[in-house]
C-alpha cells in the first residue's frame, strides 16, 4: 500500500517561498506519477503540478513562472518548491500518486490519483 505525507507547510508573507514534501513509502517514483493538488475553502481541489513517472513536469498556468516540481528518486520524495507566493494561493496541498508510468502526466484527473496524503496548510497573508 502506497502511503504518502507530507510537510513543509506554513505562514508565509507575500512574494515569499516554501517548499513542500511529498515522501513516499511503499512505492517507487519510477511506477507512478506525482500530483500536487491545493484546495481553498469552498473550491474544489485543483491540481498545482505534476511529475511523471519518467520525470516529466508540468504545472497549472496559474503557478507557471513561480512554483517547480521536482523529484529526489533516491529518497523518493517529491518537492513542490513555491516562489513569489500570493495570498491566493492560500489552501491545504496535498501530494497524490497515480499508479501509471508514462511519458507526461498532463491531462491526468484527480480520479487517476488513487493514493494520497493527508495535506499541509499554506497560509500566505501579511
Amino acid at each position: 500500500q502506497l502511503q504518502l505525507v507530507e510537510s513543509g507547510g506554513g505562514l508565509v508573507q507575500p512574494g515569499g517561498s516554501l517548499r513542500l514534501s511529498c515522501a513516499i513509502s511503499g512505492g517507487t517514483l519510477h511506477t507512478h506519477a506525482i500530483g500536487w493538488f491545493r484546495q481553498a475553502p469552498g473550491k474544489e481541489r485543483e491540481v498545482v503540478s505534476c511529475i511523471s513517472s519518467t520525470g516529466s513536469a508540468n504545472s497549472a498556468d496559474s503557478v507557471k513562472g513561480r512554483f517547480s516540481i521536482s523529484r529526489d528518486n533516491a529518497r523518493n520524495t517529491v518537492y513542490l518548491q513555491m516562489n513569489s507566493l500570493k495570498p491566493e494561493d492560500t489552501a491545504v496541498y496535498s501530494c497524490g500518486a497515480a499508479p501509471f508510468m508514462g511519458y507526461s502526466c498532463l491531462g491526468y484527473t484527480k480520479s487517476w490519483y488513487h493514493y494520497w496524503g493527508q495535506g499541509t496548510q499554506v497560509t500566505v497573508s501579511s
